[in-house]
Formats: C-alpha cells, sequence, structure tokens
C-alpha cells in the first residue's frame, strides 16, 4: 500500500516471530510486510491467537522478531541494543491499554507527568506540558483527581494524556476502549481521532470492535499469524 513512499514511518519486512523450537514451536507471526506512512491512524484487528499483539509488541520494541527486519523513524531496530531500543520506546512512542495502567494513589496529573520524569524534564516544564495533555483530552479541571475519582472513559483519557505528554511520533493503543460502555468508548476514539487529524499523530490501534475501526482511516487483519487483509476506509468516523 505504501510502496511509492521511500520513507515511512514504520517498515516491517518479512517479519516473523517463533516461540519455542521443535515440535512444540509456536509460529506467531509468518513473514509480515507492513508499511505505515506519518499521519496514519491504523486499525489492526483479528482473533486472539492471530498475531496482532506481537506484532505490536516488536513495533512497540518490547520484543524482538525471530526473522526479518522493522525499519521505525529511519532505524534498523534490529541493531540497536537493549538500551537504544529502551530510548526510542521512551522518546518516540506512546502506549494506551486497555486497563488504563494508571498509579491508583496519584493525581490525574501526577500521572501523565511520569514519562517526563523518566526523560529528565524539570519540574515546571514536566506541569505545563502535562497540563497542556490534560487539556487536549478536555480533563484539564481533573487535574487533582484520582483515578478512583474519575469514570472508566476519563481514566482512558487520562492515559491518552499519558501517552502523548513526550511528544511521540506513534501511539500504540492496545483495546483501548476494551473496558468501556460504548458511550465512553466513543469519547475515547473521538479523543484518538482528533489527535490523529488535527494533531497529525500516527496511530495503530488493535481492536476486536468493528464500530471502533470504522474511526481509522485504514485496517489491516491477522489470521494465524500472517496478514490477511489490508483496506483504506474512505469513510472513516
Amino acid at each position: 500500500m505504501t510502496g511509492r513512499d521511500p520513507q515511512p514511518l514504520l517498515r516491517m519486512t518479512g517479519v516473523t516471530k517463533v516461540y519455542g523450537s521443535g515440535a512444540g514451536a509456536v509460529h506467531a507471526l509468518r513473514g509480515i510486510d507492513l508499511s505505515v506512512r506519518a499521519g496514519e491512524f491504523l486499525a489492526v484487528m483479528g482473533p486472539s491467537g492471530s498475531g496482532k499483539s506481537t506484532a505490536m509488541n516488536i513495533i512497540g520494541c518490547l520484543d524482538q522478531p525471530t526473522e526479518g527486519s522493522l525499519r521505525l523513524l529511519g532505524a534498523e531496530v534490529g541493531a540497536l541494543n537493549r538500551n537504544q531500543r529502551a530510548l526510542l520506546r521512551r522518546h518516540f512512542i506512546g502506549f494506551v491499554f486497555q486497563g488504563y495502567n494508571l498509579l491508583p494513589r496519584t493525581s490525574a496529573l501526577e500521572n501523565v507527568e511520569m514519562p517526563l520524569i523518566y526523560q529528565g524534564v524539570a519540574l515546571t516544564e514536566r506541569r505545563r506540558r502535562a497540563l497542556e495533555a490534560l487539556d487536549r483530552v478536555g480533563l484539564k479541571d481533573r487535574e487533582a483527581h484520582r483515578p478512583s475519582e474519575l469514570s472508566g472513559g476519563q481514566q482512558q483519557r487520562v492515559a491518552i494524556a499519558r501517552a502523548i505528554v513526550t511528544r511521540p511520533d506513534l501511539i500504540l493503543a492496545d483495546e483501548p476502549t476494551g473496558n468501556l460502555d460504548t458511550r465512553r468508548g466513543q469519547e475515547v476514539m473521538q479523543v484518538l481521532t482528533d489527535l490523529n487529524r488535527d494533531g497529525g499523530v500516527t496511530i495503530l490501534m488493535v481492536t476486536h470492535e468493528p464500530d471502533m475501526a470504522a474511526y481509522a482511516g485504514r485496517v489491516v487483519h491477522f489470521l494465524d499469524g500472517g496478514l490477511v487483509s489490508d483496506r483504506v476506509q474512505h469513510h472513516a468516523v
């Protein structure tokens, strides 16, 4: 799909992932070729065990392929050492998880600040950027609230603010609406859509829900470790 683009944001070429060996080997991915341009919103679908989460872990530099290569932001990830991969994750990738993964005894503002602490950003600057991120997801007035004082949808929006506070090039969202009812899920999807359309953030989102995949501009399907379909949606929500 992106063969016309000489330098996509990410490119997987012949990526295979095998767990175990011999008769017990499990082929989680089988020769995946996938390119994603900067600014795309890609939904990744497929049944459990299809390989979509393994692919996302490799793209997120949380795992490495058995064979094949991943180029991310111009870097050949396989040539990087562990510390270099950690720096790539920390500075260029934002993660959004189904379970929010917020610190329960910490305010929304402090949760959003956490990635900046790891980056060594000074207090005044990280507070300013955290407030800005909360404002972008419509929660600036909830900065002092702890997760238990927020709805599920609000907690996920805090998690999105935490993902974007480092100003990443890429957001990886793993079932971001999986724990939410339809209304809250739509609110979260609208936030992601606005970040993509207005902010130009590239988003890869794993989802089982066709209604949520409809927000993406492109949908790919995994099955039995293979990439079986890749289509552009001209009428994304």
